[in-house]
């Protein structure tokens, strides 16, 4: 038997549907998501801009793959539907990052913002402030 099915075999059934090294790790998975979802959420409070909300969309997406992979080991989620949102939540994470990631940068035709409190503005929060001194003006 290889290193990976002995580390994995529970109860003498390999890590599926009911084991319980399977069931721990992902408890110890949907915790530490739960944290850092309620973090992100704490963040969002804090800094109430566009970017920070989605970051808290796609940690909560994360959140909600650890329950679905609880769901499946204690045999409430099918397998196929575990895959179907499994893979859905992948890719949306993937693609929020990256729309968070283009939109955040600074580019060469935008200057850089600076918030109120000092911090980084994020590019939707600077083109807001440039509309409204825009129209100032």
């Amino acid at each position: 038997m290889d290193p990976s099915g002995t580390l994995l075999h529970a109860g003498g059934e390999w890590a599926g549907e009911g084991s319980l090294l399977l069931l721990g790790i992902v408890f110890l998975a949907s915790l530490g998501t739960g944290l850092l979802f309620v973090v992100s959420l704490f963040a969002y409070r804090q800094r109430r801009s566009r970017r920070y909300f989605l970051i808290a969309v796609a940690v909560g997406a994360l959140f909600t793959r650890s329950i679905v992979g609880a769901g499946t080991v204690l045999g409430y989620t099918p397998m196929v539907v575990h895959h179907l949102i499994e893979h859905t939540f992948d890719f949306l994470i993937a693609a929020l990052i990256l729309y968070i990631v283009l939109q955040s940068g600074p580019s060469s035709d935008r200057p850089e913002a600076v918030s109120a409190d000092g911090g980084e503005r994020d590019s939707f929060e600077a083109d807001a402030a440039r509309s409204t001194e825009s129209e100032r003006s």
